[in-house]
C-alpha cells in the first residue's frame, strides 16, 4: 500500500531538483520550506492537491465522491474499478488526469496506458495529462519541468518516472514496455459509441481484450485498472466487465438525488440545474445519461406495446372499482416504494396514478394521504397491502402518517399470493395483448409512470431488475379482474354497482 514511504520518496525527488535550483541561485530557504509543506499536504489530501495545483480545473469544490475514489485507488495497488458516474461528474478529468498525477507526486513510478474507443480519442485523453506536465506552472514549480525529447501525441516520457501511452481499444499490446518497465495503471475511457452499443458481440470482444490482453501487460506489484463510463445504454462494455467480474468495485454516482433532481455535486450545480436539463432532454434520455438508468427494451413487454396503451382517462366517478396497491420498501434505499392506482371501466383496466420512488415509507404514505384527500366527492380508492408486509414498523408508519395528516387512512390487509412471482408478473401480458390495459395519457411524461414502465420492460424469465412496480400492477389488475368477473353475469348487481360504484366490499 502507498504510504509515508512514498511521500518521503516524493520529497526526496523534489529535494534533488531543489538542490539544482539552489545552485543556480533561484530558490531561497523560505520558499523551499513552503514548497515542502505544500507537497506534504498535497500527498496526504486529494482535495488539497486539486486546489493547490489545478485551480483551472477545480471550478467547484472537490466533492466527496472524487476524494473517495482517489483514496480507494491510492490504498489498493491492484484495484479494479468500474467508475459509473453520471454525465457532468468529471469522471474523465479525475480518472485520466488527477488520480495518476496524485499517485505520481506520492512517489509512485507510473506507466499509464490510456485506452479510448479509437486511437485518436485516446490521444486526446492522453493530451490532457501531457499538457499538465508541460504547461502547469504550479506543478512545474514544485516538481520540476518534466517534458523531454520523447514527447508525442500518443506517447511521452517524463524526466521523473512517469510514462504515458495512448491506445485504441483492441490494438496489439504485447511487448508494451520501456526497458524493464511495464504498465502499472490502465484506464479505459470513452469506449462506447453509437455502433458499439448496438453490437453485443463487439462489446464482448472488447471486454475479453481488456481481460486477456490489456490487464496482463501489467506485470508487477502495481496493477490498477479504472474503467470510467456512465451506464447510458442497456448493454455496455463496462456492464460486460461487471458481469464477468462481480468482485470488482462499482463506484456509482448519479448526477441527481431524489425526485426533486437535487444535484449530487452541490458546489458545482445550482438546485434547479438538472430540472432544466431533464426538461430539455426528456426523462428517459436524462435518466440514461445522468443517472445511469438506461431504457431497457423488453423481450416480453415491449415499448411498442406500451405505446399503444395511452388513452384519455374517464371521470373517476365513472369507474366501477378503483384499487390502490402498495408494494412497500422499508428503507427506500435499494428497493422502490411502489403505489399503483388502477380503475375498472367498461371491462378495461386503467392505470390512473403512480408513485414509484426510492423513498421512505413515511414519504410514500404522505403521497397516499395527499392523493386520497383530493379525491372527488363520492369516489373512493380501495387501498391494499399484502399480509407479508403487515408488521409493527408498517403499522407504526401508518399511525404516524394518520397523525401528520389529521385523518384516518383505510388500508386493507389482503393475503399474499402463493403463485411463483415470475408467473404472476407474466400473467398480465394477455391483458396488454388483448387491449384491456389503458394508461392515463395525461401522465405520459410523469417520472413515476416512466419508472414503472422501465421496470415492466425488464420483466422476463431470469430477470435481475427491480420489480416493485410490476408486482403492484399485477396485484391491482388481479383485483380488478376478480371484481369484473364477479359482476359480469349479474345484471342486478351490476346495476347496483353502477349506482353505488364506490361502496367498499
Amino acid at each position: 500500500m502507498a504510504g509515508s514511504g512514498n511521500i518521503a520518496k516524493a520529497l526526496q525527488r523534489w529535494d534533488g531538483w531543489c538542490r539544482i535550483a539552489r545552485a543556480q541561485g533561484s530558490v531561497n530557504e523560505q520558499a523551499a520550506e513552503e514548497r515542502q509543506e505544500r507537497i506534504r499536504k498535497a500527498c496526504a489530501s486529494f482535495r488539497y492537491f486539486v486546489t493547490a495545483y489545478f485551480p483551472h480545473l477545480a471550478t467547484a469544490e472537490t466533492p466527496d465522491f472524487h476524494v473517495d475514489l482517489a483514496n480507494k485507488v491510492k490504498r489498493n495497488l491492484t484495484i479494479k474499478v468500474l467508475v459509473r458516474w453520471g454525465r457532468g461528474m468529471a469522471k474523465s478529468i479525475v480518472c485520466d488526469v488527477l488520480i495518476p498525477l496524485w499517485l505520481w507526486i506520492n512517489g509512485e513510478d507510473i506507466y499509464l496506458v490510456l485506452v479510448g474507443n479509437t486511437e485518436d480519442k485516446a490521444k486526446k485523453l492522453l493530451g490532457d495529462i501531457a499538457d499538465e506536465f508541460a504547461d502547469n506552472e504550479r506543478l512545474i514549480a514544485d516538481f520540476g519541468a518534466q517534458k523531454t525529447s520523447q514527447w508525442s501525441d500518443n506517447y511521452f516520457v517524463c524526466r521523473e518516472r512517469f510514462i504515458g501511452a495512448a491506445l485504441g481499444m483492441g490494438q496489439e499490446v504485447r511487448g508494451l514496455r520501456k526497458g524493464a518497465r511495464r504498465p502499472t495503471l490502465c484506464i479505459c475511457d470513452d469506449l462506447e459509441d453509437k455502433d458499439t452499443v448496438k453490437n453485443p458481440k463487439r462489446q464482448e470482444e472488447m471486454a475479453n481484450w481488456i481481460l486477456t490482453a490489456l490487464i496482463p501487460t501489467m506485470d508487477g506489484p502495481m496493477r490498477r485498472l479504472l474503467v470510467p463510463n456512465n451506464n447510458f445504454a442497456p448493454r455496455t462494455i463496462q456492464g460486460e466487465l461487471e458481469r464477468r467480474n462481480p468482485k470488482w468495485i462499482v463506484h456509482r454516482v448519479d448526477a441527481t438525488v431524489g425526485p426533486e433532481r437535487k444535484p449530487r455535486w452541490e458546489s458545482k450545480y445550482p438546485d434547479d440545474y438538472f430540472v432544466q436539463i431533464e426538461h430539455d432532454l426528456g426523462t428517459i434520455a436524462f435518466e440514461a445519461e445522468y443517472n445511469n438508468r438506461p431504457w431497457v427494451e423488453g423481450k416480453v413487454f415491449t415499448q411498442e406495446m406500451i405505446d399503444r396503451v395511452w388513452a384519455p382517462l374517464p371521470p373517476l366517478s365513472k369507474f366501477r372499482h378503483i384499487t390502490g396497491r402498495w408494494d412497500p420498501a422499508y428503507s427506500g434505499k435499494n428497493d422502490f416504494n411502489a403505489v399503483r392506482i388502477w380503475g375498472l371501466y367498461d371491462h378495461c383496466m386503467y392505470l390512473i396514478a403512480s408513485h414509484v420512488r426510492q423513498r421512505t415509507m413515511n414519504s410514500t404514505l404522505d403521497w397516499i394521504q395527499d392523493y386520497d384527500s383530493r379525491l372527488p366527492q363520492g369516489v373512493a380508492v380501495h387501498w391494499r397491502v399484502e399480509s407479508q408486509f403487515w408488521n409493527e414498523p408498517l403499522r407504526r408508519a401508518i399511525d404516524e402518517s394518520n397523525a401528520r395528516a389529521g385523518r384516518q387512512l383505510n388500508i386493507s390487509v389482503v393475503p399474499s399470493p402463493k403463485t411463483k412471482k415470475i408467473d404472476r408478473l407474466l400473467s398480465v401480458y394477455p391483458y396488454y395483448e388483448n387491449g384491456r390495459i389503458r394508461y392515463n395519457e395525461r401522465e405520459r411524461n410523469n417520472a413515476d409512470f416512466i419508472e414503472g414502465t422501465r421496470q415492466l420492460l425488464g420483466i422476463e424469465p431470469g430477470y435481475r431488475t427491480h420489480d416493485d412496480s410490476p408486482d403492484a400492477d399485477e396485484r391491482a389488475i388481479s383485483d380488478l379482474a376478480a371484481f369484473d368477473r364477479a359482476f359480469a353475469f349479474s345484471p342486478m348487481i351490476g346495476q347496483m354497482s353502477r349506482g353505488d360504484s364506490n361502496s367498499r366490499y
